[in-house]
């Protein structure tokens, strides 16, 4: 049976590679200028993982809760096996290498070790999960998301606000929100707050210089706590109508004294974060680069040069994951409902998204610099825009790049250029920002989607999200454009 999967994969990439007749097969093609050759539709399998990804879950959820990992690799091999026949297997092996040792192994391996770390720890006691609550948690987690990251943050808060709402019949807008403000806006402020923050970092944009997004992110979290408050406001009268939460609310005594257990799980969670950072500061000490060059040393894999600051962070992060395992009660796990089950979803699908997006990132390298970006607008609406669908790490990069292509003789020096102020605010908050889009545009976004629904709380499907983010989040961009970027 696996042997017909496979012939039947291996078909289709044949099919697909037979449609490919744009594909150069010239020997000038290499790692570097990938993206100049590269045909777009190459892009037609990432799309086919988004869309199993959106249609899978609502026609045939059974078969997609037990086929995750088969789909990913279906699409991932329709995308590598013509690749492999046009390019060689060569640069095969090296942007599959790259892909996976750089980007999605420090990926998951910093999610789960947040993942771990937050789990053992249980807010107990009583809280009503009514607007005003839930109003203040979503506020914690957001101003918590710029110092722990967004995924720390995210896994911290997303139980309690799960159990405090528990008696709620609609709580699904709640989640969406908790998206929109922990695992996004929130994190804006610091390196440590988002992948693409710490990107600009480790290119010398300076650690508090991100502080200046702050009158943007306390505008952003106004307007989204006043939507929050008006629909929430609008379902509980709706709840109440219906009789289907209000006698659970009276009848339970919300007087539980709130405390917290598994606490000693924050210094995990501060060991993850102090690896983050070691990481950065590790990138420019001698001995960790080559002064000659300006590159990084690290282990060679077939081509691919996997940093020491790098391989030191994720060693650290999964000893802080296990010590957390080891010294955490499994009763206090079971309080939190704790099970692999999300990191495992996270894990199977972002490989299918990591790899069939290869060629979309190659041709956005190779093309950004001449889209003829000039305008803080554009960078904030294009950066965004690519960052809701692509890990918005590398876009962020990619741009910030481009920043530093047009040649501005005043800004913030990078290792890339100088970048104008405003431009660099524009990279910055559209990348961290837009991620909240769908929920695919930041790492978080997926896994509190699918802790919620572990807890039974029916989530929107993909475009049901999109309507969310399209109908409250678009137009605090619009607001930000006009306020901020003009």
């Amino acid at each position: 049976m696996r042997h017909v999967r496979f012939l039947k994969v291996t078909a289709l990439a044949a099919l697909l590679l037979i449609v490919f007749p744009a594909f150069s097969f010239a020997a000038e093609v290499t790692h570097e200028n990938l993206g100049e050759h590269i045909p777009i539709w190459s892009c037609l399998p990432f799309v086919g993982m988004l869309l199993s990804i959106a249609i899978f879950p609502l026609v045939k959820p059974e078969w997609w809760e037990h086929h995750q990992l088969h789909a990913a690799l279906f699409w991932a091999l329709l995308f590598l096996i013509p690749f492999g026949f046009v390019y060689g297997g060569h640069i095969l092996v090296f942007q599959v290498l790259e892909t996976v040792l750089l980007d999605y192994l420090p990926f998951i391996i910093l999610l789960f070790g947040l993942f771990v770390a937050s789990g053992g720890i249980v807010l107990k006691g009583d809280l009503a999960g009514d607007t005003k609550t839930n109003v203040i948690m979503l506020l914690i987690g957001a101003l918590l998301a710029s110092w722990i990251g967004t995924t720390g943050s995210a896994m911290l808060m997303i139980r309690p606000i799960i159990r405090a709402n528990d008696w709620r019949t609609h709580k699904a807008h709640t989640i969406v929100f908790f998206i929109f403000m922990v695992a996004n806006i929130g994190g804006c402020l610091t390196p440590v707050g988002d992948p693409p923050l710490f990107l600009g970092f480790l290119r010398s944009v300076p650690f508090f210089w991100t502080m200046r997004l702050l009158p943007m992110m306390i505008l952003n979290l106004a307007i989204l706590t006043v939507a929050y408050i008006v629909i929430d406001r609008h379902f509980l009268k709706k709840e109440r109508r219906e009789g289907s939460g209000e006698t659970v609310y009276i009848n339970r005594k919300f007087d539980a004294p709130l405390s917290i257990e598994g606490a000693h799980n924050f210094i995990f969670i501060l060991m993850i974060v102090g690896a983050v950072i070691l990481n950065g500061i590790l990138a420019g000490v001698p001995g960790f680069f080559d002064p000659a060059t300006g590159e990084l040393n690290g282990i060679s894999i077939a081509g691919v040069l996997l940093p020491w600051n790098s391989i030191i962070q994720m060693v650290i992060i999964l000893i802080a994951a296990f010590l957390s395992m080891k010294t955490t009660k499994k009763s206090t796990r079971k309080l939190n409902s704790f099970t692999f089950a999300p990191i495992a979803e996270v894990a199977k699908l972002f490989i299918g998204i990591f790899l069939t997006m290869i060629p979309a990132l190659a041709i956005l390298k190779a093309n950004g610099a001449s889209l003829g970006l000039t305008e803080p607008w554009q960078f904030f609406w294009i950066t965004g825009a690519l960052s809701s669908f692509l890990d918005n790490a590398p876009t962020y990069l990619v741009f910030l790049t481009t920043a530093g292509s047009v040649g501005f003789t005043e800004g913030v020096a990078t290792t890339v250029g100088v970048v104008a102020p405003k431009i660099l605010m524009a990279v910055s908050a559209g990348a961290v920002f837009m991620g909240a889009n769908t929920y695919i545009g930041n790492a978080p976004n997926f896994m509190v989607k699918s802790i919620a629904e572990e807890n039974g709380i029916k989530m929107p499907s993909f475009f049901g999200y999109m309507v969310w983010s399209l109908a409250i989040l678009i137009p605090t961009f619009l607001i930000d454009t006009v306020i901020f970027f003009l």
